[in-house]
């Protein structure tokens, strides 16, 4: 019987389980441990709420300050986890703590992946991943700025489109061809491009990245691997981001792509689990296990581990799922489509109102929407159901026809 539990990371995973534990009447013993001084928060409106002005930073937290001692969740922000003693069944914290557990729920989460080029450790380099770097990368957007951004994936565009809301100069350096083409294919990505050079951004792409100058400690430039230097005020490094597995694989836990677990989240120690970006799970949808970087998933698998902890058989049977607001443009995605993929579009990608559906074969693998907030509901169902293709195609013929048929 569980009556003491631990959780470490203090992200939305983390505090979907500490909220849902409650929720579910559960009384034991609950302790929050996360390496940031702060309580859980938001991490999608790094890059997008606060960045573009539409929320002050205290808005992203999950909670008020009161939450945690409201609901008898024992708290040690600010004091890392470090160890993991599976047998005793204790943690460790940084300040020589240690925790009991009966039942420990790992949500470390990810952290931004860094360039190790010549100059990355220069002052004006930045990431996006924490509650400080978006006051520093904020404070930095001033009209006239010239920023940077290494890295065409959804943080890079999304801090190009505050920056050009900010009337900053911004400049976007992308490896491959098109941004996003590993996300969303040769026949979208393009119009992901279009958008941002059509609203002032230079997108360059098929460029490497060699060094970051600067002078007296601060960046003043990106060098390119034709030599080329772009002149810049702030860089921002957004290239990914990594797992934090280290803890897990420190403790003997299997580490594969992120921390495996069955669809029950439970790591091979039955005493612990595994929730949010570090997951590596089976995903009964898909047949197949998966690690997701979203706000979605880390929210839906924060509230799957509580119910699992109470002794439920739930399982993570859902469609991955994420947004962007990029200008005046709101996309959502559903799904998991790969770039081997057909894509069918209804409307015309001339328009800033369509929707894709990736195919494999004639089964529907991932679905999106560009500014048809009604399409939502009706992507969530046609995700993995098999269709006729010519069908799918006419805008004539409404999503709904395929639900149920």
């Amino acid at each position: 019987m569980v009556e003491s539990v631990v959780v470490v990371g203090a992200g939305l995973a983390a505090h979907k389980v500490v909220e849902n534990l409650r929720k579910e009447g559960f009384e034991g013993r609950i302790a929050l441990v996360g390496d940031e001084q702060h309580r859980p928060y938001d991490r999608p409106g790094l890059s997008k709420a606060v960045l573009l002005g539409d929320a002050e930073p205290n808005d992203l937290y999950l909670a008020r300050a009161s939450f945690y001692d409201d609901k008898g969740i024992e708290t040690h922000f600010g004091d890392a986890a470090v160890a993991i003693d599976r047998d005793a069944r204790t943690v460790t914290l940084a300040s020589g703590a240690e925790l009991p557990y009966d039942a420990l729920v790992l949500a470390t989460g990810s952290e931004a992946r860094r360039l190790t080029l010549p100059g990355s450790d220069l002052d004006g380099v930045l990431t996006l991943r924490k509650f400080e770097d978006t006051l520093t990368l904020a404070d930095a957007l001033r009209p006239g700025t010239r920023l940077v951004i290494v890295g065409g994936g959804w943080i890079g565009l999304e801090a190009a489109s505050a920056a050009i809301e900010a009337e900053a100069s911004v400049t976007v350096l992308e490896h491959f061809e098109l941004p996003l083409l590993t996300v969303l294919g040769d026949e979208i990505a393009p119009w992901f491009a279009k958008l941002h050079r059509d609203h002032g951004v230079d997108l360059r792409t098929g460029v490497d990245v060699e060094a970051f100058e600067g002078d007296g400690g601060t960046v003043t430039g990106v060098r390119l691997g034709d030599g080329e230097v772009i002149p810049a005020d702030v860089v921002l490094v957004g290239v990914g981001a990594i797992p934090n597995t280290d803890l897990a694989a420190a403790a003997g836990l299997p580490v594969d792509n992120g921390v495996r677990v069955d669809e029950h989240l439970r790591t091979e120690d039955p005493h612990v689990l595994a929730v949010g970006d570090i997951a590596h799970a089976n995903n009964t949808a898909l047949g197949r296990p998966l690690r997701v970087e979203h706000w979605d998933n880390a929210r839906r698998q924060g509230r799957l581990a509580a119910l699992v902890l109470l002794g439920r058989d739930d399982v993570y049977d859902w469609q991955p799922y994420f947004y962007t607001d990029q200008y005046d443009v709101s996309m959502e995605y559903i799904g998991h489509g790969t770039k081997d993929d057909d894509i069918v579009v209804r409307g015309s990608l001339d328009d800033d109102h369509f929707s894709a559906y990736w195919l494999d074969g004639d089964t529907i693998t991932a679905a999106m929407q560009v500014n048809e907030p009604r399409l939502a509901g009706p992507l969530r169902q046609v995700v993995g159901l098999t269709v006729d293709r010519g069908r799918l195609a006419d805008p004539g013929v409404p999503l709904d026809a395929f639900i149920g048929a």
